[in-house]
């Protein structure tokens, strides 16, 4: 059965959600609708919407032009299998010391390496993406120049690979932290997946005023994966959770907006340690200073 796909931009958020709810009323209903700000730095939105049927395309344009958005671009989807896509896309990633697999892989993993397994999912953190594979090597440079995190959060943790990786190496438990309940319940089964049960906790919270998050710092290294805004708005309080030397790890940004992000946590009280782009997308490590 072939899926069509309706997809159109934005200008704000409650403009996606407003058009993503008109669309429920659709005549076919779309099987799903979802709204995403985009990650280019924009501010735009980005709405999509799946159906089993032929859209009605006039329909599409009417609530287009109603609630401002660019006409949609419908297309029809060939038919894939997935899961051999997903296995034959997500190579494992070797990022020093680290090997991250999914466990159609688990015959590659070689010796001496710090394996992380890592299932496709809802949540984001396979290791493919240049912000994920920037952490991770940022944190075997660490580790190979002889820094311990004993006090570790992952904030914005999708998958929670980073706290793995973490404990993978550092005695003491790390903490992972999403917004998102299903990033947490991912986080959860990966942390299983691992064996890592009791050195990894997994918090479902905002930004770092959730108890459990209060209570584990001054953190030795904060991982922060998330986006350019939302990193520039937790400089203060990212910095006042880290001891003094300790450190942070920054991604999930364009490499046009790195200057930026660096100019605020200096003024914020850190100390540029290194940088890395790769692609499209920089990381930051940054320490606080004493």
């Amino acid at each position: 059965m072939p899926t069509y796909t309706a997809l159109t931009t934005l200008s704000d958020k409650s403009q996606a959600e407003a058009l993503a709810e008109a669309l429920e009323g659709l005549t076919p209903e779309p099987t799903g609708v979802g709204a995403f700000e985009m990650e280019d730095g924009s501010g735009l939105w980005e709405l999509g919407a799946y159906f089993e049927e032929a859209p009605d395309e006039a329909g599409l344009a009417l609530l287009a032009t109603i609630h401002e958005a660019k006409p949609f671009a419908v297309s029809e989807l060939p038919e894939v299998d997935w899961v051999a896509k997903v296995r034959r896309d997500l190579s494992p990633v070797e990022a020093g010391r680290f090997f991250v697999y999914g466990s159609h892989d688990a015959d590659r993993v070689p010796e001496g390496c710090e394996p992380l397994l890592i299932e496709a999912s809802m949540a984001f953190g396979t290791g493919h993406h240049g912000t994920t594979l920037g952490c991770l090597r940022a944190l075997d440079r660490l580790a190979d120049a002889g820094f311990v995190g004993r006090s570790v959060l992952d904030l914005g943790c999708g998958t929670a690979v980073l706290a793995m990786g973490a404990a993978r190496i550092w005695p003491g438990v790390m903490l992972a932290s999403d917004i998102d309940a299903v990033a947490v319940e991912v986080a959860e089964a990966n942390v299983a997946a691992n064996d890592l049960g009791g050195r990894v906790r997994c918090v479902e919270a905002t930004g770092l005023d959730h108890p459990e998050l209060l209570a584990a710092s001054p953190y030795d290294l904060i991982f922060a994966n998330i986006l350019k805004g939302p990193l520039i708005a937790l400089a203060p309080e990212i910095t006042a959770r880290l001891r003094p030397g300790g450190k942070v790890i920054l991604s999930g940004i364009l490499n046009e907006q790195a200057d930026e992000v660096v100019g605020v946590y200096a003024q914020a009280g850190n100390n540029l340690d290194h940088r890395d782009e790769i692609g499209d997308w920089t990381t930051l490590v940054m320490s606080r200073n004493s």
